[in-house]
């Protein structure tokens, strides 16, 4: 951390011809923006051309297929079922065993929308009889740029925000449980970002790249060059990224945790986390943890996104890694790991599935190994 922190301080004192400059909050986006730059040349606008929103769900198609046998179809919607003109419906169909679900997708920006991009389960699959099956229902929502329609271009951390929440879809979508209080996403916090995270990963892969980010014009696949230069500008300050999560995470539990009958002055207490669990000053007065959205929605939760990223780093590298586009590795996604929801007990999921070694015994409970983690950042 400190060798890091050093780095900043050193570049921007570079910058700024101030031999004596310190770092200040504001700082660290800006100038490890900086840095990543001058150290890899990527084109903002080159990267783009290869993500046209149609390529982008060319590539939702290229996953379900080649990982599951399945494919995205377009359905009409009945009377009253479509909440605005943009939205469309898709079944994902299997050959052999017919419809598995079915996905809306809500993708551009308008006026009074939820804001974000995010996974909604409208209804959850459910056990009806002995044959039937309550097929589940789903809505992927986005805010992209509207005024191109299809022929929008994402920006890559777009494209990772879209494979993130596609991640839950397919969650929802594959799991085949009994009861619908289990069906896909309703499973412990402590792994319920953990498909969305190990999703993520496709969106850096190069061989699942090159299947759909296609150059607008030339019909060129993205370079292998521009990929990797994309994953090291990424892998850049892994422990400030790392310490900025943690500082997330335990803020979030202090607010949500026991407190006496004294009420709480929330300022001070974010500003005292700040000081003690970053490298970096609290700038005095300034409240900007009432804009930290998941405090909102998501109330002592923002700790799974880091037990998540753990957990799929290392079923990335134990299961996915080697060929992630194979059959076997979806079937493998799919039969130990989406289709059990929260029906079965999360310990016994993931060993099943990553083996031994993707968690650890504490305290009476489990924790996330992190050595894939460190490995996967270069810590």
């Amino acid at each position: 951390l400190m060798q890091e922190f050093n780095t900043i301080k050193d570049f921007k004192r570079r910058v700024c011809n101030d031999k004596s400059a310190d770092l200040e909050p504001w700082d660290e986006d800006y100038f490890i923006g900086m840095m990543k730059s001058s150290a890899h040349t990527v084109d903002p606008s080159v990267v783009a051309s290869y993500f046209p929103l149609s390529q982008c769900i060319k590539g939702l198609n290229v996953l379900v297929e080649s990982l599951f046998g399945a494919t995205f179809h377009q359905v009409p919607m009945g009377d009253g079922e479509s909440w605005h003109p943009n939205v469309i419906k898709l079944s994902l169909h299997h050959p052999d065993e017919g419809d598995l679900g079915f996905m809306y997708l809500d993708l551009y920006s308008r006026k009074g929308k939820y804001p974000g991009c995010a996974h909604f389960a409208i209804r959850g699959g459910r056990r009806l009889s002995g044959t039937n099956y309550q097929l589940p229902i789903i809505a992927l929502v986005c805010n992209f740029s509207s005024s191109r329609g299809l022929t929008a271009r994402l920006n890559h951390c777009d494209v990772e925000t879209l494979f993130h929440e596609f991640g839950h879809a397919l969650h929802s979508l594959l799991s085949r449980t009994e009861y619908q209080h289990f069906s896909g996403t309703r499973v412990a916090l402590d792994v319920a970002e953990t498909p969305s995270n190990l999703f993520e990963f496709y969106a850096w892969d190069y061989r699942v790249l090159r299947t759909f980010a296609l150059d607008e014009t030339t019909g060129d696949p993205i370079p292998e060059k521009l990929v990797k230069a994309l994953n090291a500008s990424r892998n850049m300050f892994p422990a400030t990224d790392l310490q900025r999560q943690v500082f997330y995470s335990i803020m979030d539990l202090t607010l949500f945790g026991e407190h006496t009958s004294k009420p709480v002055d929330t300022i001070s207490a974010v500003a005292d986390l700040k000081r003690k669990h970053t490298s970096w000053n609290y700038v005095e007065g300034t409240h900007w943890h009432t804009r930290f959205s998941h405090l909102i929605n998501y109330g002592a939760g923002y700790y799974s996104y880091l037990y998540a990223r753990c957990f799929a780093t290392t079923i990335w590298q134990e299961v996915c890694q080697g060929d992630p586009l194979s059959r076997s590795t979806g079937s493998a996604i799919r039969d130990k790991f989406l289709r059990h929801g929260g029906a079965k007990d999360p310990s016994v999921l993931l060993k099943d599935f990553a083996g031994d070694s993707v968690i650890k015994n504490s305290g009476g409970g489990i924790i996330p190994d992190i050595s894939s983690l460190c490995k996967e950042v270069g810590l």
